[in-house]
């Protein structure tokens, strides 16, 4: 049994002895005042009381007039045996006066008492120390914060200043994790906070006529999709490869999405059309360092040269491989500019280039693949240009079958000619025999 259940029953077992004394106390002073006014019947109530789980008797009294506990504390000054042990019992003069005139409160006195009896009997055995405030935990800086306050460096001196653990019965309040966390935090610098890239502003032609542009459009009739770029950034130009940047996501984002079936490279760039039926161009030919160094009316004049590309060798679809392109081509048909709820990723309603005897190409609009474009995550690119991909291999899966269906017809046409040339021969033999 541990300590401090013995410790209770200790102080149970005082209160029910403080309780049972009080009974007998009550019993002895009716007879005391039936001795006195023999012919008087009690005024006492017929309610019973109970305290701490003892059911006194049905006519114990639930009030006490003043006379008897005069007569009770006159009793107190006898040298009966029982009034000396009551006197002992009882509390001190001091709290005696503040006992109230009923026996119910007498009675809630006393276990008010035993309780306190028992706060006093639980700190024999054992030493209590009073809990100090806890200090109060340390709050964190928000990155913005720490990054405008300037680094604190810290000595030995401070982080042994810091508070140390309060103790309560003999236990730590704060972990060693909790405490250390609190030391990193204060020694930890402050991140560095990164610096916005400055937006591009127009570069007139004469910024980059001293570099090479040996970029050249990749085309061929009946092309599956013709990509259109914006223009042709430095590294393209100088290679003469499209999308050549190691940082610019075309090829890495062509191959995930199903237009091809593996990543190719950027030199491979003119063998697309007769591998995979793939095409490449631009809205703009001149080479800058970023779409944004060029201006809305170059972009809106290359539109039409657009049309006359995609008039000439008629792909399927074509895929303005960034939102600006789509921008200039709805500035040239519409005669205005764009409206955010009238923006989509995707495949448009309209087509591109239609004229008699050809209803056009599909437009599909994807993404921009620079690596200077990070306002969509490339997740969220891969899924725009996933559309394009699917419709590709079922177009792809199409064309394998229709080869398939040609080849047999003309094999059997050839089969044909062949049966017919050799019985033209046999007629011819019989005739000149």
């Amino acid at each position: 049994m541990s300590s401090e259940t013995t410790e209770i029953i200790t102080a149970g077992t005082a209160a029910l002895a403080v309780v049972s004394r009080l009974h007998e106390k009550k019993c002895r002073t009716k007879r005391r005042m039936k001795r006195l006014r023999p012919s008087s019947q009690s005024s006492l109530s017929a309610k019973p009381v109970s305290a701490c789980g003892l059911d006194f008797d049905s006519d114990s009294d639930s009030h006490v007039d003043p006379g008897e506990l005069s007569t009770d504390s006159d009793d107190r000054g006898s040298t009966n045996s029982s009034s000396i042990e009551d006197q002992e019992d009882l509390p001190a003069p001091s709290t005696v006066s503040s006992v109230p005139s009923t026996f119910n409160g007498a009675l809630e006195h006393f276990a008010f008492q035993s309780s306190a009896l028992t706060s006093s009997i639980g700190t024999r055995n054992r030493s209590f120390t009073t809990p100090t405030p806890l200090p109060r935990p340390v709050k964190r800086k928000a990155p913005e914060q720490m990054a405008s306050s300037a680094p604190k460096r810290t000595t030995h001196a401070s982080v042994s200043a810091s508070p140390s653990p309060q103790t309560f019965a003999g236990r730590n309040i704060f972990t060693h994790k909790r405490h250390t966390a609190a030391i990193t935090s204060a020694t930890q610098p402050s991140p560095v906070k990164k610096t916005k890239r400055a937006s591009s502003t127009y570069a007139p032609p004469s910024t980059y006529a001293h570099l090479p542009n040996l970029l050249t459009d990749s085309l061929a009739p009946s092309l599956l999709v013709l990509f259109i770029g914006v223009n042709p950034g430095l590294r393209t130009a100088s290679s003469g490869h499209a999308y050549a940047h190691p940082s610019n996501l075309f090829w890495k984002l062509l191959h995930s999405s199903g237009c091809t079936p593996r990543r190719c490279l950027p030199s491979e760039d003119h063998d697309l059309p007769h591998l995979y039926s793939l095409g490449h161009t631009n809205i703009v030919t001149r080479a800058t360092k970023d779409a944004g160094q060029l201006s809305k009316a170059e972009m809106d004049d290359g539109v039409a040269e657009l049309e006359e590309k995609v008039r000439k060798w008629k792909p399927e679809a074509v895929c303005l491989v960034g939102k600006g392109i789509w921008e200039s081509v709805w500035r040239v048909w519409k005669g205005k500019g764009i409206k955010k709820e009238e923006f989509k990723w995707g495949w448009q309603g309209e087509k591109f280039a239609a004229e008699d005897g050809w209803d056009g190409a599909r437009i599909f609009v994807a993404t921009s693949t620079s690596g200077l474009a990070a306002s969509m995550r490339p997740a969220e690119k891969e899924a725009v240009w996933r559309g394009l991909g699917e419709w590709v291999q079922r177009r792809r899966a199409e064309r394998d079958r229709e080869k398939e269906i040609e080849t047999k017809t003309e094999a059997k046409k050839e089969s044909r000619n062949k049966s017919g040339d050799e019985g033209r021969e046999g007629c011819d033999r019989r005739e000149t025999e």
